[in-house]
């Protein structure tokens, strides 16, 4: 791509503290880019799921060249795209959409943004049996960043079985059926794995606590959380605490700005500079 001026958005619910805008905005900076990113609160523009292809209508009238789309919107704008990635089709869930030359094309950066940041931090644990605690698009796209990397074996739980079932036989659609499963025994599941993930809101403001009790989090487990507000949850420092190997959640918000950067420019974003920056925001 040639351009040099962008305009991004992202359509949400309760989006007021996201960060996004500020690493979108800095890195074109940095990229001598006149790059704008406005947030469009559904909460603070009294907007519900049905005016969603009004405003993805007026987005593209109005020249965005791409929207990120979180709760409650991933699945609701699938119907309003004209092509979607493999892996957004197999998620069922968009939270990027590129809008160039008239086209809608959705893509998840959920996924391939742990993904990036679990390779990064962990990358001796890609072919490791794990835990994801949480069934819903956090915890379903996880386990796909990790069935994706090589993991001999995922196992999903989720105190809404039926969910976690779901779950189980979606990605057992795309990957291996034997290398997914839905458990209610937690305690088993872990002490069978190598790591375990918190892909539910327990641990974030205002959700205090631990996704799994505390004797189950041993020094042998590599330990991820998805949750960064704030970044050392309670399960990370637990984690810390008892030795293990730890990838706070802001590892995902990260690399979901590397690779949405990367959709929406055509440049290549620079993953350590946008993790700096990002410190610099959960730090003032």
């Amino acid at each position: 791509m040639s351009g040099t001026s962008f305009a991004l958005g992202l359509v949400g619910a309760g989006i007021g503290r996201s960060l996004t805008p500020a690493m979108q905005e800095a890195e074109g900076r940095a990229h001598g880019l006149n790059l704008t990113y406005r947030r469009i609160d559904a909460e603070v523009r009294g907007l519900a799921v049905e005016d969603l292809p009004s405003v993805v209508h007026w987005a593209q009238a109005l020249g965005f060249d791409g929207l990120n789309i979180t709760h409650p919107f991933k699945q609701a704008v699938l119907p309003l795209l004209d092509e979607v990635s493999r892996a957004a089709d197999d998620l069922g869930a968009v939270n990027t959409v590129v809008m160039r030359d008239g086209r809608l094309v959705g893509h998840n950066t959920d996924w391939s943004g742990w993904g990036r940041a679990f390779r990064s931090t962990l990358p001796d644990a890609v072919t490791d049996r794990a835990v994801v605690v949480g069934a819903g698009g956090a915890g379903l796209a996880v386990a796909y960043a990790l069935l994706d990397q090589g993991a001999a074996h995922v196992a999903i739980h989720d105190t809404d079985i039926d969910r976690a079932e779901a779950a189980a036989i979606r990605l057992g659609k795309r990957f291996a059926a034997e290398r997914i499963d839905a458990v209610t025994d937690v305690a088993a599941a872990i002490t069978d794995a190598d790591g375990l993930v918190n892909a539910t809101p327990i641990g974030m403001h205002g959700h205090a606590g631990l996704p799994v009790p505390a004797a189950l989090v041993e020094e042998r487990l590599w330990v991820a959380d998805v949750v960064y507000f704030p970044l050392e949850t309670e399960l990370v420092a637990l984690a810390r605490g008892r030795g293990c190997r730890v990838l706070p959640g802001g590892g995902m918000a990260v690399g979901q700005a590397v690779d949405a950067f990367e959709l929406f420019t055509g440049r290549r974003a620079d993953a350590d500079r946008i993790a700096r920056h990002f410190a610099e925001l959960t730090s003032s």
